[in-house]
């Protein structure tokens, strides 16, 4: 999970399974698996970042094999 804000400001936790794919026009736009669209105050490389962060702690999670 990543937390990012809304253009209004509100921050919420999304989860990065589920992220297609993120572009910047000039607004960050999120686009998730479902099809849905959703802008986030964040670039596109701290987005970027927040993924990777989070997939990082996910390995080391599990368990050594």
């Amino acid at each position: 999970m990543i937390s990012v804000t809304r253009l209004n400001g509100k921050r919420f936790v999304l989860n990065a399974e589920l992220i297609r794919t993120v572009e910047e026009n000039p607004d960050t736009v999120i686009t998730l698996v479902s099809g849905e669209h959703i802008v986030v105050r964040e670039d596109l490389d701290e987005v970027v970042r927040l993924v990777l962060e989070y997939r990082r702690h996910l390995r080391t999670l599990a368990p050594a094999s």
